[in-house]
């Protein structure tokens, strides 16, 4: 196992809650049922023959028997395996949810690529501030020399995956690359594991800015840098790692009652904001819920309606990714499917991560599913399909 003695835990004493003036500032739009409510269930948790929990709570809408059958599959197919936590949402509200032996509601679980949503929506928060504009090059120093064709790489660029700058997310066999060769394993892990940003960077462009869709977890650690960067001139790691957790902690955590969320960081002090965030499967379902509402909370507009509908919209190099999002559209002939495929409703959208990660959200039936657990990329297939029964289960408002 790897050690990684950078995590945000041991800096937590240290953070202090930002005042939340924008979301006393904001008055609330959305309605009192489309409101995160509170997410404990009504009914206890029961421990099933295999000592996993599930906990059933009454719903008009779908009986008992239906969740309890809808969960089932994950757990027991041997073709879902290894699933190790299911929520399912409704109308604000947690109506089912199963944990694996040895996992439970408090369990902390790794994000994987999921945190490139909330990276985002870190993002969005400075751009309502003013202190990002989408069409701005990025500040990033070590674009700015007269000539470098990298200057030209937008914010809006870099949210779309479309930075242009010649990242390999995995092994790329037909170029004779290994895994190991592959920038996010090398970034995270070997040469660049110091100083994420400075490795992602430093990278040349392979097309021009805007052109080309390139998923690439260094993209979104090149947008935690810049957040950094702006919160503090600070190049002491641990001033870095406190700013940015006051401000992810104070404008976004704490508001959504995410208390389990633990970012890691580099040793530069630099959130790993593609792929390196922990948090329990309910703290999940509560960022899902967050951006099903649009951005608001108990009432509280935290998030301009304007900028989920930015991660929500197709970006122009590929229908099926928006603002660090995944949405459920069709792809070119040709490229990986996601999520259904185009199947259903073509607003539901999702945070997915490595083996089989995702937060699935479809606004149209008020409904926000977690799955959590280790199940290799290439067999996840079964899993989006199991989860598309569950989605036709509920009705559509």
């Amino acid at each position: 196992m790897i050690k990684r003695p950078y995590s945000a835990i041991a800096f937590s004493t240290k953070a202090k809650i930002m005042t939340l003036s924008l979301c006393a500032a904001i008055s609330a739009c959305a309605s009192e049922e489309d409101s995160i409510a509170p997410l404990l269930p009504e009914a206890e948790s029961k421990i099933l023959a295999d000592k996993s929990i599930i906990n059933i709570t009454a719903n008009d809408d779908v009986s008992e028997q239906m969740l309890y059958d809808a969960l089932r599959p994950f757990f027991e197919r041997e073709d879902l395996t290894e699933t190790r936590a299911m929520v399912i949402m409704h109308r604000g509200r947690i109506v089912a949810e199963r944990y694996a032996p040895g996992y439970s509601e408090e369990t902390r679980m790794i994000s994987w690529s999921m945190a490139k949503t909330v990276t985002a929506t870190l993002v969005g928060l400075m751009v309502a501030d003013g202190r990002l504009v989408l069409d701005d090059p990025a500040p990033v120093e070590a674009w700015r020399s007269p000539g470098d064709p990298r200057g030209k790489i937008t914010i809006r660029h870099l949210l779309h995956m479309a930075s242009g700058l010649d990242h390999s997310e995995g092994a790329e066999p037909e170029e004779g690359k290994a895994i190991y060769q592959a920038d996010t394993t090398r970034m995270l892990f070997l040469d660049g594991r110091d100083n994420v940003a400075q490795y992602a960077q430093a990278r040349q462009l392979e097309a021009r800015p805007g052109a080309k869709f390139e998923y690439s977890s260094a993209t979104t650690n090149i947008l935690a840098n810049i957040m950094t960067n702006i919160l503090t001139d600070s190049k002491d790691p641990e001033v870095r790692r406190d700013a940015m957790l006051r401000f992810a902690r104070g404008r976004l955590f704490e508001p959504l009652g995410m208390r389990t969320i633990v970012p890691e960081f580099d040793r530069s002090g630099t959130m790993l904001g593609g792929s390196m965030m922990h948090a329990s499967a309910r703290d999940w379902a509560k960022l899902g819920e967050f951006l099903r509402s649009n951005g608001s909370v108990k009432g509280a507009q935290l998030l301009p309606t304007s900028w989920t509908r930015f991660m929500r919209t197709s970006s122009p190099t590929d229908p099926a990714y928006g603002g660090q999002t995944w949405l459920n559209k069709r792809r070119a002939a040709g490229v990986n499917p996601i999520l259904f495929e185009g199947r259903g409703n073509q607003n539901i959208f999702g945070m997915l991560g490595h083996l089989g990660q995702s937060v699935i959200v479809s606004p149209h039936h008020k409904l926000t599913i977690v799955r959590l657990g280790r199940t290799l990329d290439d067999r996840t297939r079964p899993i989006y399909d199991q989860i598309e029964q569950v989605i036709t289960m509920f009705p559509e408002s």
